[in-house]
């Protein structure tokens, strides 16, 4: 017994023995009370040698690294959204976009806030990156869309707010050419309803994001800052950026694009750009010219642009001193107007033809039958 715990340089007590006869005597404290002898440095088995750091780290802990690290590549590559729900709201909003070109606002709001809805779901649970900025895209174009309705329909503070709303979703995806889309498509509103300087710096900023590349953006872009500058009375400025937006949209092939599509821009579309601006510059005849080409290539369902190309040849008129056509053009083009369009922006369009007649024959018959017309209630016109 004492040669083993010698060996072990231990006691009996250590090795679980009782210890021997010797190790009872009077004088030597029990056991229990006897300080632990120094143990050497070496293991308790001279036979094993000593194990390395890494070897005395328990594996549990092992485990739990390996398994964070796979969590957080679980995390990373899956989402709840898959490629093929997102081919189906990308089909869901194509179509959607065609609808838009030719259908009233108020039930297109509906529609397009169904298809937020469902992207909202989706964008709510945490995705992959790649998933994220397409969905964010998506919020992007249907903000755009609600915005761009709720305009037509006259409430003004709702539309800035979804004009606002698109360009968040844009700025997050990334995506620099929606990027310049939704904020050329954010001027119309200052254009329309001023302030006509805030349609400057909309369409300017997209400019600036295309980078001067072919793009119907880009064409877009430019062509919205010419109008803006030319119904702000800038003639140079006006004539310049429509000379670059002509350049940009021969270079872009956009021409050959024909189908309908909220987020192209098509030559019809270039060429209304164009006639509100060649309008405020008073470039009558060439103005008439682009409306005439622009009319002959709308398909026959379609949407408000042809009322507000006529519009725009009323106002040649007016400029021209044509009072009674002028008139006459405003009236007959407002009450051909879908009732379902004709909303408040078509309205201050007709109204915009009275108010750029000379003072002293606004108060002609012709000027009242037309103010007339526009105070009449919807079901009496």
């Amino acid at each position: 017994m004492d040669l083993l715990c010698e060996f072990y340089a231990s006691t009996a007590q250590d090795l679980g023995l009782r210890g021997s006869s010797q190790s009872s005597s009077p004088d030597e404290p029990p056991a229990e009370e006897r300080a632990p002898a120094r143990r050497p440095q070496q293991a308790l088995t001279p036979a094993v040698a000593p194990r390395r750091a890494a070897d005395t780290v328990p594996l549990s802990f092992e485990q739990q690294i390996d398994a964070a690290r796979r969590s957080v590549d679980r995390t990373l590559a899956v989402g709840t959204v898959t490629p093929t729900q997102l081919d189906l709201l990308d089909e869901q909003l194509l179509w959607a976009r065609e609808q838009y070109v030719y259908t009233p606002p108020a039930p297109m709001i509906e529609i397009l806030l169904g298809h937020l809805s469902e992207v909202e779901d989706m964008a709510a649970h945490r995705q992959p990156a790649a998933v994220q900025v397409r969905l964010s895209e998506l919020t992007a174009m249907i903000a755009t869309l609600i915005a761009d309705a709720l305009m037509k329909l006259g409430h003004l503070r709702r539309a800035q707010s979804w004009y606002a709303t698109a360009r968040n979703a844009a700025d997050d995806s990334g995506n620099t050419e929606l990027r310049a889309r939704v904020r050329a498509q954010a001027a119309m509103l200052p254009y329309h309803y001023g302030p006509i300087e805030a349609a400057v710096t909309l369409s300017r900023e997209a400019r600036i994001l295309c980078r001067n590349r072919p793009t119907p953006t880009a064409a877009f872009a430019s062509a919205a800052e010419a109008r803006a500058l030319a119904k702000l009375g800038h003639a140079e400025g006006a004539e310049a950026a429509l000379r670059q937006a002509t350049e940009i949209f021969e270079r872009s092939h956009a021409r050959a694009d024909t189908g309908n599509d909220a987020f192209a821009f098509p030559e019809r579309r270039f060429l209304l750009y164009m006639s509100g601006t060649l309008t405020a510059l008073r470039r009558t005849v060439e103005a008439r010219r682009v409306q005439e080409s622009a009319l002959a290539l709308y398909p026959e369902k379609t949407g408000i642009d042809p009322a507000l190309l006529h519009f725009e040849a009323a106002l040649c008129l007016a400029h021209e001193h044509s009072t009674e056509e002028a008139c006459q053009l405003a009236a007959a083009t407002f009450l051909r107007t879908d009732p379902a369009h004709r909303t408040p922006i078509v309205e201050e369009r007709a109204r915009e033809v009275v108010e750029v007649l000379p003072p002293r024959v606004r108060g002609s018959r012709v000027a009242r039958e037309l103010r007339d017309i526009l105070a009449l209630p919807p079901g009496q016109m």
